[in-house]
C-alpha cells in the first residue's frame, strides 16, 4: 500500500496529512524512514483513516522512535503488559477537577500553550494521540509552529531574546501562572492534585531551556512555554519579567495555530522540540478520553539550575 502525503492545509506553513499507512505496512523499516522524514520537515502529522487500536498506536509510535514510559505510577495505564507506554487520559464530569472560565465560558480539560517536559532537563521527542471519546463540541488540540512564531516577532524583540534562557518549574496551578494568560481568564476551581504538584515542585530544581534554538536545517525556533515559565535566567528582575511577559503576549497575539477537530478515525503526532500545543477545553458536562504514547529523545540544550538532579518527574499530558 502506498503512503500518501499532502499538506495540512493551504493556510499552514507546517504540518502534513498522511494516509495509506497500515499495521502491516509499518513492518517495513523504509516506511519508518519516510514517516520520520515528513515528521522532521513538517513538525506535525495527522495520520488519517488509520486502524483505531492500541496495537496500531504502538506501531506508529515505534516508527518514530523508542517509547518512553510515563514515570508516575499513579497515571492510569491502558494495560502495562500488552500495551506498554500507552496512558489513559480520561475526563469524567464531576469530581475534583480543575475548572476555568475564559470570557465568561466555563471549561474543563483546558490547557494553555506549552511544550512537554519544559520543567525537565530532557525533552521527549514526540507524542502520539488517539481520541476514544470525543465531546460534541470543544476539546480541540491546538498546535503552533515555533519557526513561524520566531519569524513573526519584531526584529527588536528577536534581538532582545537571542541567547536568553527561560526558567521553568513543575507548578501546574493556574492561579500561579505569571505569563501568557488569555484575555478574560478566571479560575473556578483548582483540583487537589494540581495543588499537590505545586508543593512537590518546591523541592525540585528549576529547569532551564533556551528561548530560541536553531535546527540542523538552519531555521530558528521560538520555543517558550508560557505555562510553568517563571523568569529569565540571570535576569529575574522587573526588566526580565517585562521581557518574558512581552514575549508570551507576542505568542498569544501572533500565533497561527492549527486546531485539530477529533473525528475518531485518525492519530496525531507532533515535534515537541518545535511545536507548542494546547487544549481548547470542553463544557464541564462532556466526557473526553484520549490515549497517548510518548517518544524518547532529547535535543541536549536543557539543564537543571545549579547542576541539580530532577529524579523522576511528572510528564505533562494533553
Amino acid at each position: 500500500m502506498t503512503m500518501n502525503v499532502r499538506p495540512l492545509g493551504d493556510e499552514y506553513a507546517f504540518g502534513a496529512r498522511i494516509s495509506g499507512v497500515t499495521r502491516e505496512s509499518l513492518s517495513d523499516p523504509k516506511l519508518h524512514d519516510k514517516i520520520r522524514s515528513v515528521f522532521e520537515e513538517r513538525g506535525l502529522i495527522v495520520f488519517e483513516d488509520v486502524e483505531q487500536s492500541g496495537e496500531m498506536q504502538l506501531a506508529l509510535s515505534r516508527a518514530l522512535g523508542p517509547l518512553k514510559e510515563h514515570p508516575v505510577p499513579a497515571v492510569s495505564r491502558v494495560d502495562p503488559d500488552t500495551m506498554p507506554g500507552v496512558i489513559d487520559l480520561r475526563y469524567e464530569p464531576g469530581g475534583d477537577v480543575t475548572l476555568v472560565e475564559i470570557k465568561g465560558k466555563p471549561l474543563a480539560n483546558w490547557l494553555p500553550w506549552h511544550f512537554d517536559h519544559c520543567y525537565n532537563n530532557e525533552l521527549n521527542r514526540a507524542g502520539i494521540l488517539r481520541a476514544l471519546t470525543v465531546p460534541p463540541e470543544g476539546g480541540l488540540t491546538g498546535f503552533a509552529d515555533g519557526i513561524q512564531l520566531y519569524r513573526s516577532l519584531s526584529a527588536e524583540l528577536r534581538e532582545e531574546i537571542e541567547g536568553r534562557n527561560v526558567i521553568y518549574t513543575l507548578d501546574l496551578v493556574y492561579g500561579k501562572m505569571r505569563f501568557g494568560k488569555p484575555e478574560g481568564f478566571r479560575i473556578l476551581h483548582e483540583a487537589k492534585g494540581q495543588l499537590e504538584y505545586s508543593e512537590h515542585a518546591k523541592k525540585m530544581p528549576r529547569a532551564i531551556h533556551p528561548a530560541v534554538w536553531s535546527r540542523k536545517s538552519g531555521e530558528k525556533v521560538l520555543h517558550v512555554s508560557p505555562w510553568m515559565s517563571v523568569g529569565i535566567e540571570g535576569d529575574e528582575t522587573a526588566h526580565g519579567e517585562k521581557l518574558l511577559e512581552r514575549l508570551c503576549n507576542e505568542i498569544l497575539t501572533k500565533v497561527q495555530p492549527y486546531f485539530h477537530h477529533w473525528q475518531g478515525s485518525e492519530m496525531l503526532t507532533w515535534d515537541n522540540w518545535r511545536i507548542l500545543h494546547c487544549v481548547s477545553g470542553t463544557n464541564p458536562e462532556y466526557r473526553r478520553r484520549m490515549h497517548r504514547t510518548t517518544i524518547k529523545g532529547d535535543y541536549g540544550l536543557g539543564y537543571f539550575e545549579g547542576n541539580g538532579q530532577g529524579g523522576k518527574l511528572l510528564e505533562m499530558t494533553v
